[in-house]
C-alpha cells in the first residue's frame, strides 16, 4: 500500500517556507528530518486505520516523534507541496551544486554520514540539502552555498566535488544518475565508473536500436569512440 516515501531535511522545510507562498510548516517543532509517505488501494477506512497504526508503532518505538495526516484532498495537496516545491525554493536561495545518485536503501545512512562531510571539508560552510525517493533510493544529493545568492567561486568547484561524491556513490555500490540520466553531462565520467564490456554491452544495444543514430545522437555514450 505504501506508495510513496519522500525525504526531506529541515533545511529544505526552511527554504520551502521562506521563497515559496502559501506554503507552511505542519509542526510546531523542528525535527532534523522528515518523510512524506502516500499509501493507495483498498477500501478507505482500512487504508486509513493502517496507516495511522503504523504511525502510532512508530511513534511508540521512537522512530517517529511527531505526525499529521491528510484528511482531505486539500491538505494532502498542501503537503505535497512542500517536498516538490524544494528544487524551486532552492534555486531562489541561490547558488547549488547538485547531484542525483542512487544508493542501496539500507546504505543510505552510512552514505550521508561519510559523503557529507566529505563534501563539507571541500565546500566550508555549505549547506547539504539532501533530499528525494528514499523508497527507491534516490537521493538529490544537493549542497547550497554558504550565503544565499549567487557565488561564483562555489559552483566553479563543482566538477571536483561530483567526482567526490560519485567515488563514495560507487563505494556503496549505487549509481551516479538515478531518474535524470547520463546525458552529455555526466557521459565522460562513465569510463571511471562503468567497465569496457558494460560500455561495449550498452554501444551494442544502442546499435541494435537505433542502428542510424538518429534518436538523441551523441547523448550517453558516444557512438563509435571506444573508452
Amino acid at each position: 500500500m505504501l506508495s510513496a516515501f519522500e525525504l526531506m531535511p529541515r533545511i529544505a522545510l526552511d527554504f520551502v517556507t521562506r521563497h515559496i507562498d502559501g506554503s507552511r510548516d505542519p509542526f510546531s517543532a523542528a525535527s532534523p528530518w522528515y518523510v512524506l509517505m502516500e499509501a493507495t488501494g483498498g477500501a478507505h477506512a482500512d487504508l486509513t486505520a493502517s496507516f495511522e497504526d503504523g504511525l502510532a508503532d512508530a511513534i511508540t518505538a521512537t522512530l517517529v516523534s511527531d505526525a499529521v495526516v491528510a484528511s482531505s484532498a486539500a491538505q494532502a495537496a498542501s503537503l505535497w507541496k512542500l517536498r516538490e516545491t524544494i528544487s524551486e525554493a532552492q534555486k531562489r536561495e541561490g547558488a547549488s551544486i547538485k547531484h542525483d545518485i542512487s544508493v542501496p536503501v539500507a546504505a543510505t545512512p552510512d552514505f550521508l554520514a561519510k559523503a557529507v562531510p566529505a563534501v563539507l571539508a571541500m565546500l566550508p560552510g555549505a549547506r547539504p540539502v539532501s533530499f528525494g525517493h528514499l523508497g527507491d533510493g534516490n537521493l538529490h544529493f544537493n549542497f547550497n552555498s554558504p550565503n544565499a545568492g549567487d557565488d561564483p567561486g562555489f559552483m566553479a568547484q563543482w566538477e571536483d566535488v561530483q567526482q567526490t561524491v560519485h567515488d563514495i556513490v560507487k563505494e556503496f555500490d549505487g549509481s551516479i544518475s538515478a531518474e535524470h540520466g547520463i546525458g552529455v553531462m555526466k557521459r565522460a565520467q562513465l569510463p571511471r565508473y562503468k567497465s569496457h564490456e558494460e560500455l561495449d554491452a550498452m554501444r551494442a544495444l544502442k546499435q541494435a536500436y537505433d542502428p542510424k543514430n538518429i534518436l538523441n545522437p551523441g547523448k550517453l555514450i558516444p557512438p563509435m569512440l571506444r573508452l
